[in-house]
């Protein structure tokens, strides 16, 4: 059996993290999301991730301090 990619997408906006999962999902991804990051961080520790998809306007930590 193939491995499914898993994708983390990190976003505050609930339509956008709905509709990137629903397409995502569609295409055979394996898509988990998050809030913030103290979510997204929850959830790196949780899974392998093999690609985030972040937003930079995040309330708390934004999404460029978190990539660093």
């Amino acid at each position: 059996m193939a491995k499914t990619d898993h994708i983390l997408i990190v976003d505050d906006d609930p339509e956008i993290l709905e509709l990137l999962t629903t397409y995502l999902t569609k295409y055979g991804y394996r898509v988990t999301g998050a809030r913030d990051g103290r979510q997204m961080w929850r959830e790196l520790e949780k899974n392998q991730i093999d690609l985030v998809v972040l937003d930079v306007m995040l309330p708390g930590d934004d999404g460029l301090t978190l990539c660093r």
